[in-house]
């Protein structure tokens, strides 16, 4: 819903970006109902992977209480799309922030067993996560429907299900939803695949993932705003001036990642030091193990900026369905299947599996920038033409 928002703004149709953010809200409330079928195979699922009894349980446990919070994530990222669409990223930081205070409260109330409250350990780690979703999709959902945007972007009067707007939405927002949902998938059987080396070589790799997470955080921003801006410049049929924002965020994005990699290579320990003492021996190994596996993310980082970047010029103008089969052929091709085989068939050890890891993310920045330098998204539109509007 955020490249329609953006791309209605652009072209100063307001009225049509309430009806938008619904058809999103519909799409995310029926995919909220679909992830709870993995729930009813929790069990199943990771006993197939083989992780130790005592892991196995408590990730059957968590996984099945995440999905039920999927619905009111989605559906948070739903209404999230009006404001970041609009530009007005101040209100989404508010919201994440509320959030996630939220969540942190409950981590405390309930894992620990504080307040009266039962103590739960990881289970109520999830119940926690839970709550702040819910709270997420709930601001939003006020905010939207606040009388401020009532009028100007018909964000009441346009709950109405919009058959022609819905399918638009599918067909350009379903490609990035599948992509998601598959990009997930295939990084959570890496991590399987790794999980059967044992559980220090998974430990190491949870704290190497863990650290770029935390640093891929302003990534996921530059590029949400980069999409935005793609999509209101292609609304106002301005492509050049969508493609100088490319650019420049690529440059951001380069700077800042690429600094990021030189802190991983020289200071790693760095990064590494919040994450526990080194007193046990277990962990020690897995420190050890995680300084060598930052240099894999070190080389990664630069083309992971340039695939965040153009996938979000790509997605704002409505070109998911390559990003979309891109991403799933290269991560099965040459992530999840080679790393399968060399551990199941050729016995590999870790840094095998992680170099395949290391080179889907190469090749993917590299086959979306050159499909950006073609410039057909230049020429795309997820908006119907004005002729074809339906108010």
């Amino acid at each position: 819903a955020n490249t329609f928002v953006a791309q209605y703004m652009g072209a100063r149709r307001l009225t049509r970006v309430g009806p938008a953010v619904w058809q999103g809200a519909y799409v995310a409330l029926f995919s909220g109902l679909l992830a709870l079928l993995p729930a009813a195979f929790a069990g199943e699922l990771f006993a197939f992977i083989g992780h130790d009894p005592g892991i196995r349980a408590a990730e059957t446990q968590y996984f099945r209480i995440l999905c039920y919070g999927t619905g009111p994530q989605v559906l948070s990222t739903a209404f999230s799309c009006f404001f970041s669409g609009r530009g007005q990223t101040w209100v989404v930081l508010a919201v994440n922030v509320v959030a996630i205070s939220v969540n942190i409260i409950c981590d405390y109330a309930l894992i620990f067993g504080h307040w009266g409250l039962p103590e739960l350990g990881i289970v109520g780690a999830a119940w926690a996560t839970n709550i702040g979703l819910v709270v997420s999709a709930l601001c939003f959902a006020v905010l939207f429907l606040g009388p401020r945007y009532r009028s100007e972007y018909a964000t009441l009067r346009g709950w109405k299900p919009d058959l022609k707007l819905l399918l638009r939405l599918l067909r350009y927002g379903g490609p990035n939803g599948v992509n998601f949902m598959l990009d997930i998938m295939a990084f959570t059987f890496f991590l399987f695949i790794v999980g059967r080396l044992g559980p220090i070589p998974l430990a190491a790799t949870n704290l190497a993932f863990h650290i770029n997470s935390l640093a891929f955080m302003p990534l996921i921003g530059c590029s949400i705003a980069i999409s935005t801006m793609v999509g209101q410049r292609l609304g106002r049929e301005q492509p050049e001036a969508a493609e100088y924002c490319t650019w420049s965020g690529l440059h951001l994005a380069m700077l800042y990642m690429g600094t990021m990699s030189l802190g991983y290579v020289v200071v790693p320990e760095f990064f590494l030091a919040p994450f526990g003492e080194e007193q046990d021996a277990n962990f020690a190994v897995a420190h050890q193990i995680a300084v060598v596996l930052l240099r894999f993310v070190a080389l990664y980082c630069i083309f992971d900026a340039a695939y965040m970047v153009f996938a979000a010029a790509l997605k704002g103008a409505g070109d998911t369905r390559f990003v979309m089969w891109i991403s799933i052929a290269l991560a099965w091709a040459i992530m999840v299947v080679p790393s399968f085989a060399a551990l199941t068939y050729f016995d590999g050890g870790l840094y095998l599996i992680w170099s395949f890891g290391c080179a889907y993310i190469c090749i993917l920045g590299v086959a979306l920038y050159l499909r950006f330098r073609t410039g057909r998204w230049k020429s795309m539109r997820v908006i119907e033409r004005v002729d074809e509007d339906s108010e």
